[in-house]
């Protein structure tokens, strides 16, 4: 499927100039006075960012459809839990993989290929005559979300080679996770009771094609690696770990977590976790060298990234239930109810980008930490039943506190990785960020059921994404320099 394609380009880098070879400029930046090379500068960040905002997108604006899918296509429950989490399942999976093609094939040639099996797989979905097709598009989308994923992060490295403007690039990269994951089920809502479910999928169309056109027209080809040969049995490794574990996470919180399916697939997924170390100790092309996980800021800014993750995307979930379920709002209303925590994101991430090149990425990483941990402390003391204007801060503070750190987080583990492992990296910080929101949204559906009621589920679930965050802060101190660094060789 990749090498299929004639319009994705051969090897090596091509007549597109990268972003900063038309100017200086950062993304974003208003200097200079040639519009047409500011334009050129921004496409490569615009580009990155529509898909990777289609991909997040996805996650969660299939979940206020999903129960008028269910009725329409007359879905078992089975069924309807297929297509939420199917999704979920590949895209974490194969993010690995897609991450090591991109090394091997070229970043943008894996991206757009990507890209185009996301957009076709969203309009299968559209227009899909039953459940079980429905199904099988989203398993696919997922695969085309893996593929767009690491190449993402990697394009942007290529894109923009002087710090400064990586590291905007990198916070407003970061923005986009935060604003599609809360404006999810305020747009999902608005489509379903506007113009029916399957615009939930077709929305998707524009924003590929017009992502794959200014991928192709205006990101410079990237370098192929042929050399470095793809490690299957680590490869599998990885997708049987992470899909193992994202399973057990999600029947966590539906069956409990003394059920023996869970606790079988929490074993197995260790046991793989255990089969792809071994494997990358002895193979002669690893997909990612242990020397690089085991250095301090690839493996800890994966650490930090999952633990963030938690926390956040743990609170979106909780608070989305809490807001629907207890207090009776509608998906419109809870929508608009996240929207201080998504306005939030966007600030932050475009702040930490201009104020990393005077402090350094440890002290934003860690203030951002420790802000998000007095957000979702304050929302857990504010009471088991807590006005809505009481938690308008504690949102925005996390929201905030979130991307604040998640561009030095992103900047620390890429500046840590040789060109020839971008793409493994990039594959890396975004499976660890996958693992942290399963993990948070299992968690926190866990102790909604089972906590005694709403007020307390989601009190305890507050409490425990703060002391993630701690945790965070306190690692990021360790493993954030100061100062970007060179990548690890």
């Amino acid at each position: 499927m990749l090498n299929a394609p004639a319009f994705l380009g051969q090897s090596g880098v091509g007549d597109v100039p990268c972003a900063e070879s038309v100017g200086e400029g950062v993304p974003g930046a208003s200097g200079g006075t040639d519009p047409t090379g500011r334009r050129r500068r921004l496409a490569p960040l615009l580009a990155v960012c529509a898909g990777y905002f289609m991909v997040i997108l996805d996650v969660t604006i299939i979940n206020v459809a999903v129960p008028v899918v269910g009725r329409d296509l007359s879905a078992s429950l089975t069924g309807i839990q297929w297509i939420t989490d199917g999704y979920t399942l590949v895209f974490a999976g194969f993010l690995m993989t897609g991450g090591a093609l991109g090394d091997r094939l070229g970043n943008r040639r894996v991206f757009c290929a990507g890209v185009l099996l996301f957009t076709v797989a969203s309009a299968a979905c559209a227009f899909a005559p039953n459940a079980l097709f429905l199904v099988v598009a989203r398993l696919v989308e997922g695969l085309g979300a893996a593929l767009i994923v690491p190449g993402s992060l990697a394009l942007l490295q290529e894109s923009y080679p002087a710090p400064a403007a990586r590291s905007r690039a990198f916070g407003l990269w970061g923005s986009m996770a935060g604003v599609a994951a809360s404006a999810g089920p305020l747009l999902g809502g608005l489509l379903v009771s506007t113009v029916g479910w399957r615009w939930v999928f077709l929305i998707n169309l524009p924003v590929g094609v017009v992502c794959l056109v200014l991928t192709l027209r205006r990101v410079a080809r990237s370098p192929r690696h042929a050399g470095r040969a793809l490690d299957w049995p680590a490869q599998c490794a990885v997708v049987a770990a992470v899909a193992l574990l994202t399973a057990s996470l999600n029947e966590g919180g539906r069956r409990g977590w003394s059920d023996p399916a869970v606790l079988a697939g929490l074993g197995l997924s260790a046991v793989a976790v255990v089969a792809f170390l071994v494997r990358e100790r002895v193979a002669r092309s690893p997909a990612l060298p242990l020397r690089l996980l085991r250095s301090r800021a690839m493996g800890g800014g994966a650490v930090v990234g999952m633990l963030f993750n938690f926390g956040f995307y743990g609170m979106v979930f909780t608070a989305s239930l809490d807001f629907q379920h207890r207090r009776h709002f509608s998906a419109l209303e809870t929508g608009l109810a996240l929207f201080p925590a998504v306005v939030m994101t966007t600030f932050a991430s475009v702040l930490s980008g201009r104020l990393s090149r005077r402090t350094g990425d440890r002290p934003l990483v860690t203030s951002g930490m420790l802000l998000g941990a007095l957000g979702l402390a304050g929302w857990a003391a504010a009471g088991p039943e807590p006005a809505y204007a009481l938690l308008v801060v504690p949102m925005m503070a996390a929201g905030f506190g979130t991307s604040f750190a998640l561009t030095g987080t992103t900047t620390t583990v890429m500046g840590s990785a040789p060109p020839a492992y971008e793409g493994g990296a990039s594959a890396l910080f975004n499976t660890t960020r996958q693992i942290g929101s399963a993990t948070g949204v299992a968690l926190g559906g866990s102790l909604l059921a089972t906590g005694g009621g709403y007020g307390t589920g989601v009190r305890v679930s507050m409490a425990i994404g703060a002391l993630a965050y701690l945790l965070a802060a306190a690692l990021a101190w360790v493993c954030v320099p100061v100062r970007a660094r060179g990548a690890v060789r």
